[in-house]
């Protein structure tokens, strides 16, 4: 009888510990999706900083150019 709730609170345990790794690992992912989004988000910004600094590159690039 004693051996059976032992092997019982082992059993119970073991699931808790799994259950709390899952959990775990889904807070993990969702952090980690936040981060790429925040990523994604910093390298789209950087890319339309990049197109106005070329754009305006072009425009220094013809008037200079047109001076000589």
């Amino acid at each position: 009888m004693a051996s059976e709730s032992i092997i019982l609170a082992i059993i119970i345990g073991t699931l808790a510990a799994i259950v709390y790794s899952l959990r775990v690992l889904v807070l993990m992912e969702r952090r980690i999706a936040r981060m790429d989004l925040n990523i994604e988000r910093m390298a789209r910004q950087i890319a339309k900083e990049e197109f106005k600094i070329e754009a305006e590159e072009r425009k220094i690039e013809k008037s200079l150019k047109r001076k000589k």
